[in-house]
């Protein structure tokens, strides 16, 4: 019976190819689109899941309370020894300082740029990365050693034995490899490879590790945990990390300063804390996934009811014969399973074709192994058979149904074909997730464009950014010296981070004979006097900073005036103010600019001169002749920096970053837009052949009597229209209360005109109306004579 099936199937598919490849086709993007995006969605649920009793490992936060609470995934550098001496709720406790792109040199010709961490040898007790080769006894306990991944062992040694070869660090440390780990998987947030023992941070980047210092948070010095059998989080963060505040903080600074656990499978996930992304964008994608998959179902659907009618007499004839109801269902399903069989093979060459424009959208390296991956070996099933039920159960119902004699005559009803009323809620659905998906499209990327085009406060075009090896005031005079005899240099200074970075640090404020510490923390950056001009920030009071490092002087921003409720941008002018436990004179106010993303609002800053923080040097440039400046400064910086990689970003691209997330969000419903709108059509395109099928007489009565053409166009497009703006009417206020939310993510954000969602239903329209034209017109241009015979 099966095999009589799946012949009858066949050769009904082989009949009827058109059909049959509009429904493989669609129905193989929809399959492709839900492979990959449970690909994705399994990658990032599977982060950091595979370290021993990940469930009792957490990373130690900090939440910075003023008048509003700030979330940082470091913690002050004293934290480690402090949990390990005075607490016994934790089994191991392990400090990692990450440190991106530094030098590391295998031979004076051999240089490389690798991202290191310097980690307690708790550390590796914590996180599962075995050792391939050395002691894991003795891992990270010996000063100036280091442990690095076979990957980079390959890249430094070749096939050489890495055990005890030398590297060189940044000019400022030499380690000796006495480990090589275990190549890291790449579902992990802890991404360095290369480990050195926590004691030689000092040696590298004193400031990261001052004594007791405990007013200082960085986001790269980090601490792990792993509780004992029985500790829950709770009671740590209840009891113990308020304990350590109490202990190490008056009553003030506690209630400002306070640490909390972060469950290492939240890592990946929280945004606040420098996560990846967040679930709830995980869960979207799932949504659009599902969406993508009922549009395929529901164009199965459309198709299948408008090939009803050149069904009907083999319908009858069955049914004449003997074939019951059960037996002709069962077949239509069988052909549904041979179409959703051949469009998974359809899905998955779409899905490999597709899978390195995701990986190179992404970053990530995903993999399709259907064979060996049992969590998509147990979803794909579970897809199919959903796929099938749905495209099939329907049109296989209302095809068993027919009434036999009516069938062979040819004088089905609407009504025994289905009707209408279920297919066009169909096409109103799809065209609804369209049109969603256009509207966010537009919306995110409207919002992108303002947050690049919209003026900072600041200059950032044609500013060349360069990182700075070694701070020495020396080699930094020098290196400005160089750097101002070259034709296409405008200006140069130096500082800790750009104007506009992610990471800016903050701290407390103590406000001329004020008593206490203001309720709001401020953020502070080290530049020198010539950072303003360069910029171009204006000053609306006072003056710029004097160059010297040994007078303290601090400039502020509007907001930081506002904060500290004066009436007027001069009170603040020679004031005396404590900021990072330094005084200093208050000597100017800057015009407020964003130095973060559009996502987070201007808050008070303060710019001081500090030159052992400087990290980064930018040059202004004329854009005349470019290369050869580039050329230029990479001479001098060479020449300062010989044991260094000369690299070097510009900052407009710097500030681009702010938004990467959103970027590829932006991209990938896009896609996926682009790939609804194209099911949607051809959906449309089933109903419009059914719309012909049914009205092929009336066409060619209406012609006889003298209708022209487009009248007859018309005959389908107020239909079609019809169900366009019903789809935009469900779409629109979906869209707006969905987008509005995104747009909450930002501080300065667009407004949700009438203009986005215009363009959204003229594109639908125009595309639209492309598909119902041409479908359209091809019955409007049949001979009436023929239309005439066709009953």
């Amino acid at each position: 019976m099966l095999s009589n099936y799946f012949k009858i199937a066949l050769r009904k598919l082989h009949r009827n190819k058109a059909y049959a490849l509009i429904n493989v086709v669609s129905l193989g993007l929809g399959i492709a689109c839900a492979i990959l995006i449970f690909t994705l969605v399994k990658y990032h649920l599977s982060f950091d899941t595979f370290h021993a009793d990940k469930d009792r490992i957490f990373r130690v936060y900090t939440e910075l309370h003023d008048n509003k609470t700030r979330y940082n995934p470091g913690v002050p550098n004293p934290m480690g020894d402090a949990l390990r001496q005075g607490f016994t709720a934790f089994e191991k406790v392990g400090r990692i300082a990450f440190l991106e792109k530094r030098v590391v040199e295998v031979s004076p010709n051999k240089k490389f740029t690798e991202d290191i961490a310097f980690a307690d040898p708790e550390f590796l007790e914590i996180a599962h990365f075995p050792l391939e080769q050395g002691n894991p006894k003795t891992a990270l306990l010996e000063r100036n050693t280091a442990l690095i991944t076979d990957r980079v062992a390959k890249k430094y040694f070749g096939t050489d034995d890495p055990i005890g070869k030398i590297v060189h660090i940044d000019d400022s440390l030499v380690v000796r490899i006495t480990g090589i780990l275990r190549n890291l998987p790449a579902n992990t947030d802890i991404r360095p490879e290369m480990y050195i023992p926590f004691g030689n941070l000092k040696d590298h980047t004193p400031w990261m590790v001052e004594k007791d210092w405990w007013f200082s948070v960085s986001d790269d010095m980090q601490c792990y945990v792993r509780l004992k059998p029985g500790v829950t989080a709770a009671a740590v963060d209840n009891t113990v990390l308020p304990a350590v505040s109490s202990k190490y903080y008056d009553e003030k600074m506690a209630k400002y300063f306070r640490f909390k656990l972060q469950p290492l499978a939240d890592v990946h996930f929280n945004p606040n804390l420098k996560g990846y992304t967040e679930k709830k964008n995980l869960w979207a994608f799932g949504l659009i996934g599902l969406f993508l998959i009922i549009t395929t179902c529901v164009n199965f659907v459309n198709l299948s009811t408008a090939q009803a009618l050149g069904r009907s007499k083999e319908i009858g004839v069955r049914k004449v014969m003997g074939s019951q109801r059960g037996a002709l269902f069962w077949q239509f399903m069988t052909e549904t399973a041979l179409i959703t069989g051949m469009a998974t093979l359809v899905a998955f060459g779409l899905a490999y074709l597709a899978l390195p424009v995701v990986n190179q959208l992404f970053e990530i390296n995903l993999t399709l192994n259907p064979f060996n991956d049992v969590y998509l070996i147990t979803f794909l099933p579970v897809l199919l058979l959903l796929v099938i039920f749905i495209s099939g159960s329907y049109p296989g119902l209302i095809l068993a149904r027919f009434q036999p004699v009516m069938a062979l005559k040819g004088k089905l009803s609407q009504r025994q074909l289905g009707g209408f009323s279920l297919r066009k809620g169909l096409v109103v659905t799809q065209f609804a997730i369209s049109q969603l998906l256009i509207i966010g499209t537009l919306v995110i990327a409207s919002q992108l464009r303002y947050s690049q085009q919209a003026d900072m406060g600041f200059e950032k075009d044609a500013v060349v950014m360069l990182p700075i090896p070694d701070n020495k005031k020396s080699k930094i005079n020098t290196l400005s010296a160089q750097f101002s005899e070259l034709p296409g240099v405008e200006s140069s200074t130096f500082f800790d981070t750009a104007p506009a970075a992610e990471d800016v640090g903050n701290t407390g404020i103590q406000f001329d004979s004020r008593t206490e510490s203001e309720k709001f923390s401020i953020s502070i950056k080290a530049a020198d006097d010539r950072f303003v001009p360069t910029f171009e920030i204006p000053m609306v009071a006072g003056r710029n900073l004097n160059p010297s490092d040994t007078i303290r002087e601090y400039i502020v921003n509007e907001s930081a005036v506002k904060a500290l409720q004066l009436k007027s941008n001069q009170d603040v002018l020679g004031k005396r103010a404590v900021i990072n436990g330094r005084p200093g004179t208050i000597v100017g106010v800057m015009k407020d600019f964003h130095y973060r993303s559009f996502h987070l609002g201007i808050e008070p800053l303060c710019i001081t001169t500090r030159s052992e923080n400087y990290m980064n040097c930018a040059v202004k440039v004329n854009l005349g002749n470019l290369p050869a400046t580039l050329a230029g400064l990479e001479k001098s910086w060479s020449a300062l920096y010989p044991s260094s990689i000369f690299t070097y970003q510009f900052l407009d691209e710097e500030i681009e970053r702010f938004y990467k997330l959103d970027t590829m969000m932006l991209r990938l419903i896009q896609a996926f837009a682009g790939i609804a709108i194209f099911i949607g059509c051809l959906g449309l395109y089933g109903l419009i052949a059914f719309m012909a099928e049914q009205k092929t007489k009336e066409i060619g009565v209406r012609k006889v009597l003298g209708a022209s053409v487009p009248s007859i166009l018309w005959l389908f497009c107020k239909e079609f229209v019809r169900l366009l703006l019903i789809a935009f009417v469900l779409a629109a206020p979906l869209a707006w209360w969905v987008m509005n939310g995104w747009l909450n993510n930002f501080v300065y954000r667009i407004e949700l005109g009438a203009g986005i969602f215009a363009l959204a239903i003229v594109i639908t329209v125009g595309i639209a109306a492309l598909t119902v034209g041409y479908r359209s017109m091809k019955a409007a241009l049949v001979n009436p004579i023929k239309s005439l015979r066709s009953e």
